[in-house]
């Protein structure tokens, strides 16, 4: 990274943050930023703006959404942590192979959480098709972002696709249903075309 853009934003790493539904598999909100409190509270603003009624959230255990959480929601909230403990890396395998899970510790924060749904599975397997269907998100390659304005709008197409034009295996009863079907925010599965035409 050129040394004149050290420390500035859309050079070198940017995060990206999700939020799903555990019962739709809807994508509400999506943010890219930094890993901090100040995005942390901008993205969990914006997922409380598009909430109509209290929910049960689960986040990772990373100190920052505890301050966010607090902020945008108050105690209009049944919040918890998953708190992930990881073992060492795999011999030889160093730089991108993941560390053994070795427990996970369920920690309630606020509200009446039901512990038997203090989850972040589902955000996880969201993070893995988004990676596995951008290609800017393989390791490894000279195919990720050169730009950060390209990789928002890389993003931007992606949910959107997600969430109104890709039916979801495990919404298919009583018939092929995306997430935005299922959770009543329109009555067909979008084609490519459809969403184009958004674009204005």
């Amino acid at each position: 990274m050129p040394e004149e853009h050290n420390g500035e934003f859309g050079y070198g790493d940017v995060w990206t943050f999700t939020a799903i539904d555990a019962d739709t598999k809807l994508v509400p909100c999506w943010k890219v930023g930094v890993r901090d409190v100040e995005c942390a509270y901008e993205f969990v603003s914006d997922l409380k703006a598009r909430l109509a009624n209290r929910v049960q959230l689960t986040t990772d255990g990373h100190g920052m959404y505890l301050i966010a959480v607090e902020h945008a929601f108050g105690s209009e909230i049944d919040y918890a942590m998953l708190v992930k403990l990881y073992g060492s890396e795999p011999e030889g395998e160093k730089h991108y192979s993941p560390a053994k899970c070795i427990s996970a510790e369920k920690h309630v924060i606020q509200g009446n959480p039901d512990t038997s749904k203090i989850s972040t599975s589902y955000v996880e397997r969201q993070n893995l098709t988004m990676r596995m269907c951008i290609r800017r998100f393989t390791r490894l390659t000279n195919a990720f972002s050169k730009k950060l304005e390209n990789h928002t709008l890389a993003l931007a197409l992606y949910f959107m696709r997600y969430n109104f034009a890709r039916p979801h295996k495990t919404l298919a009863n009583p018939y092929p249903r995306t997430p935005a079907m299922a959770a009543g925010l329109t009555n067909h599965i979008w084609t490519i075309e459809e969403i184009i035409k958004l674009i204005g």
